[in-house]
């Protein structure tokens, strides 16, 4: 996978703050790591490097995976699928009020996140 389209990978979850930054939510770190490790993904660099980078990015932020966020994802309104992951993540869009950036098919099929345009 090419740099530019891992970006929009890790950058799932954002939204602009008041200093304009940009902000990922932990769970696609992880989500990330777990690629690599089932061969699902290679990076040009160790997963740890890139993940160091990917974080050094300008503007980036890095969301803490919540309590709050954790009971969300368990009790997301209508049907979602069962992947934890994507589950945290669209969790993690509503308590913050932030729309996803995906190509996830059944994320951009769930009519209860606020989705990139």
């Amino acid at each position: 996978m090419e740099m530019r389209n891992f970006r929009m990978l890790i950058v799932l979850i954002f939204k602009r703050t008041k200093l304009k930054a940009w902000v990922l939510a932990s769970s696609p770190a992880g989500k990330v790591a777990k690629l690599v490790e089932y061969n699902r993904l290679k990076l040009p660099s160790p997963v740890a490097d890139w993940l160091d980078q990917a974080l050094a990015y300008p503007g980036i932020r890095l969301l803490d995976l919540t309590p709050r966020i954790v009971v969300e994802s368990t009790q997301l309104p209508g049907t979602f699928h069962r992947d934890p992951a994507d589950q945290m993540i669209v969790a993690t869009a509503r308590i913050h009020n932030c729309p996803v950036m995906t190509v996830d098919a059944k994320i951009l099929a769930y009519p209860h996140v606020q989705k990139v345009p």
